[in-house]
Order: structure tokens, then C-alpha cells, then sequence
């Protein structure tokens, strides 16, 4: 890739961008082409997708632009129908450049499975029972997926916890799995399902519960970026976001919306690439929560020496290249190619990139115009399609609603009215 920095790329026809796009990341052209709805997920396919087939629901999938992540440019598709997401991530994005774009760092792609045990009558001592037949339980979940030990994955370690509740003591086992580059969801499944009833044996009860969990807060992602400080406003601006940002911090009611920000962004590449969605957002939202039990932010933004903003996120990003809908959804393999990606780390941490851009690009115009402003106009366009505004009427339309701070149906209706009775 030349460089994803694309002045005047949303001025381009849609045939443009991709022509621009395949020659940027080298993809052969037609490798793009089923982004087009005609092109893209066919009836058949989705009828061995999912049971009781009746459609597909088509989802917009733009570009953002000017990303560098760990020194290399990329262009990020993102499928989202909310307006402003794109333009927004790509506009911080181009903030980051001159210093350096955005820094990653990643544990190993750990997952885990847990294993519950009930009606044991001694809970303490099962634990340690289970703990001293460790290397024979790795062993037979281990043999449950042998081409995932041929490529260097496999059972980590077996953690054992003794969980008193209303109902009894519950015993669980936990399975930690590096996964390598799967999400790990079938994996880890198969292995819990399998040493299941060597637990239970081993435990002096029965098992019930044998499922992943998705609170992967071992298979972690962070990110960090400077945000140049004139780029972004001037100092006072810079200011001004630390302490929205910390508002965030300290208050569960703003943290909530702060950190729906974050997953405008992470969820529309992780939707992008065939990856799940929920899995991605269940563990990102419980590792929100902290120490003493709050729900708190996702991510840090501070200012540095030179009165730049820092902005830093940790979270559990458990994505994956093999198996799923990334390797069936044809849209889902053509954004994975126009990524350039070869592991599922390196796909964690773009989507991380993009979540804490469209964080930072959010907490910016909250601490200037407000939020309003820039999203308000890009959402009079869709105002003005559901009015019945024809593709050469839409840009007058939404030029007279913003004008008259009215963006509604209604006056959208009024408009049109207007213009073709001239």
C-alpha cells in the first residue's frame, strides 16, 4: 500500500473509490465487486448460514481513511448504518500521522471455557483434585483438536474456582485455549464438552454447564495514539476533552454513551470482517467494569509533555481469520483481503485503532460544537431520501434543513414541495 491518507476520497463515485482502493492495497478490481448488493451474500448461501432463510439485510460498507496502525497504512472497511461513524474515525485518524499513527500491544489469543460442577460435597478439596489431574485433562481436550496443536495452540493452563450462591457451591473449571487465530468459540466448546464428565468424576459431582465464556480479559488488545494538538482545536480544546473524557471516568450514566462511542467503531469493522459482534461487545462492556464493581470508561485520554492528547484503550478483542462467517460471508472475505491482514492479532489491533479514533472523534465534538452539529447534518440526508428526495434533489434538500436548523420529515416534505413547484 502507497498510503491510506485519500484527500477528496468522499468525493469520488462509488466506482471511483473502489478503482482508488484496488489500486492503493493492490486487489485485483473485481475482487471488490461483491460489495455491490447484486454481487454480495446470495439467498443460497445465507440458507446454509442461518435456519428459516427468508433474506439479507444489506448494511453500508464504507472506508476509513488515513490509519496508520504499528507503522503500516491500511484502509479500514466498516459496515455501519449510523452516519458520521466513517467520516469521523477517518478524520482523527488523520490527527495521529505525524506522530506516528497507532501503537498496539497484544497478550497471546486466549480463551476460556468453563465447566461447572454441582452437588460436591467437598468444594475445596475437588479443587485441588483438579488441579493435581491438570496434565491429564489438558491431555484429552488437547486430543479433541489436534490441527489446532499442529499450528502451536492448544490448552494453556487449567484454572479451578470454588463459587459459593443461593442455590449451593458451584465448582468451576476453566480451560484457558490459545486459540491462535480463530475467535475460539468452537474450539473451546468441544474440548469443555469433552473432559466434562472426567471432571464431574474427578470432582465428586455432576456437570452441567459446559460453554465458553465470553469475558476473554485474557486475550487482550491495547492501542494508544497522540492526537496532534492544533490539529484538533489548540490547547484549550486539548482541555476540554480530558475532562469530557473524565466524566466518563468517574460517571456510569456518561461512561454508557462514552463508551457506545468506542463500539461505533469497533463493531462496524468487526461486523465488516464476518466477525460476532456480540461476543466483541459482551466482553468489551464487562471489562468496563472495574476494581470496586463500577462501570466505568473503556479508555484513558490524558495530555502529554508537549500538550498534545494521549489517548490509550485496553480490551478484550477476540476476532478471528478461521472459520465463521469471515471465511463463508464473500463481503467478509473482501474487506479481510482490502485489510491486508495475516493474523487475527493484526486484525485486533486495527479494529482497536478504529475504536479509539471514533472515541477520540467523538469526545472532541462533544468538548467543541457538540455532538449535534456534524451528525445531525449528515443524518439530514437520510431525512431527505425518506422524504422522497430524487438523487439530484437530496443535496438541496439537506442545504435548506441545516439552513433553517430543521431536520425533519416534515420539513423535508415543505422543501421539495417548494422546489418542484418552481
Amino acid at each position: 500500500m502507497t498510503t491510506s491518507r485519500m484527500s477528496g476520497f468522499r468525493n469520488l463515485s462509488i466506482d471511483e473509490r473502489r478503482a482508488r482502493i484496488a489500486d492503493t492495497t493492490g486487489l485485483e478490481p473485481q475482487r471488490l465487486d461483491v460489495l455491490s448488493p447484486d454481487r454480495g451474500l446470495s439467498l443460497d448461501q445465507a440458507d446454509h448460514m442461518v435456519e428459516n432463510v427468508v433474506g439479507v439485510l444489506g448494511v453500508p460498507v464504507g472506508v476509513a481513511t488515513n490509519f496508520v496502525v504499528n507503522g503500516r497504512d491500511v484502509l479500514v472497511p466498516m459496515a455501519t448504518e449510523e452516519p458520521s461513524v466513517v467520516a469521523a474515525a477517518s478524520n482523527l485518524a488523520r490527527m495521529t500521522r505525524d506522530h506516528g499513527g497507532f501503537r498496539t500491544s497484544s497478550t497471546a489469543p486466549l480463551m476460556q471455557a468453563q465447566v461447572q460442577v454441582l452437588d460436591v460435597v467437598d468444594p475445596a478439596a475437588a479443587r485441588l483434585r483438579l488441579l493435581q489431574a491438570a496434565d491429564e485433562l489438558i491431555a484429552l481436550a488437547d486430543a479433541q483438536d489436534p490441527a489446532l496443536v499442529e499450528h502451536g495452540g492448544g490448552v494453556r493452563d487449567i484454572i479451578v474456582r470454588v463459587l459459593p450462591s443461593s442455590r449451593q457451591t458451584y465448582v468451576v473449571l476453566h480451560l484457558v485455549v490459545d486459540v491462535r487465530d480463530a475467535m475460539g468459540a468452537n474450539a473451546v466448546n468441544t474440548m469443555a464438552e469433552a473432559i466434562a464428565p472426567r471432571v464431574g468424576e474427578i470432582a465428586g459431582g455432576r456437570t452441567l454447564l459446559r460453554i465458553l465464556t465470553n469475558k476473554a480479559d485474557l486475550r487482550l488488545t491495547r492501542v494508544s495514539a497522540v492526537f496532534d494538538r492544533e490539529l484538533l482545536g489548540g490547547a484549550e480544546v486539548v482541555e476540554n476533552m480530558v475532562d469530557a473524557a473524565e466524566f466518563a471516568v468517574v460517571d456510569p450514566y456518561r461512561a454508557a454513551t462514552h463508551n457506545k462511542g468506542i463500539m461505533n467503531g469497533i463493531t462496524a469493522v468487526v461486523l465488516a470482517t464476518g466477525n460476532d459482534t456480540r461476543a466483541v461487545e459482551a466482553g468489551a462492556h464487562s471489562h468496563a467494569i472495574g476494581a470496586d464493581g463500577s462501570y466505568t470508561s473503556m479508555s484513558r485520554f490524558e495530555k502529554n509533555a508537549d500538550g498534545d492528547l494521549v489517548g490509550t484503550l485496553e480490551l478484550p478483542m477476540p476476532v478471528g481469520l478461521v472459520g465463521g462467517a469471515t471465511k463463508v460471508h464473500p463481503v467478509a472475505q473482501a474487506n479481510v483481503a482490502m485489510l491486508g491482514v495475516r493474523s487475527a492479532a493484526e486484525l485486533a489491533d486495527i479494529v482497536m485503532a478504529v475504536g479509539l479514533a471514533q472515541n477520540a472523534a467523538a469526545v472532541r465534538a462533544l468538548a467543541t460544537e457538540g455532538i449535534q452539529r456534524g451528525h445531525m447534518s449528515l443524518h439530514a440526508r437520510n431525512v431527505a431520501v425518506t422524504a422522497g428526495a430524487a438523487a439530484d434533489e437530496v443535496d438541496a434538500v439537506v442545504a435548506r434543513m441545516i439552513e433553517s436548523r430543521s431536520i425533519r420529515t416534515d420539513a423535508a416534505h415543505d422543501i421539495l414541495a417548494d422546489l418542484r413547484s418552481r
